[in-house]
């Protein structure tokens, strides 16, 4: 993670422990909205994905889906367009480190994400 961690910083000038917190929420979404056994595997091979998701494991509250995760980004302290750059640069990561078929089943099993990916 910390690979990942360093681009986002690097590219978006979050401090690290924001960066952390929003690939959490991010990750934390997949595991809820998207196959439980696909997002898994990713997250198998992303060595320290686990450990992001546990520290923001029950702090959304309120709204869920891609709205509750984006709200939760932006609690965090980034902008909308921040959110948005990590978003993408999270799923690009993912792409290079778990191939780009199992990301897409991924975010194809979860309804209208494909509008803000």
């Amino acid at each position: 993670m910390d690979e990942l961690i360093e681009r986002l910083i690097a590219e978006t000038g979050l401090d690290r422990a924001t960066a952390e917190k929003a690939v959490g929420i991010i990750f934390e979404f997949l595991l809820k909205e998207g196959p439980a056994n696909k997002t898994r595997q990713l997250l198998v091979m992303l060595p320290g994905a686990d450990a992001l998701v546990a520290r923001v494991a029950g702090t959304g509250g309120g709204m869920g889906g891609i709205m509750g995760a984006g709200m939760r980004m932006m609690s965090a302290g980034l902008s909308m367009d921040q959110a948005q750059r990590v978003a993408k640069a999270v799923l690009a990561f993912t792409r290079e480190k778990a191939g780009v078929e199992a990301v897409g089943e991924v975010l194809a099993a979860i309804p209208g994400l494909a509008q803000f990916v």
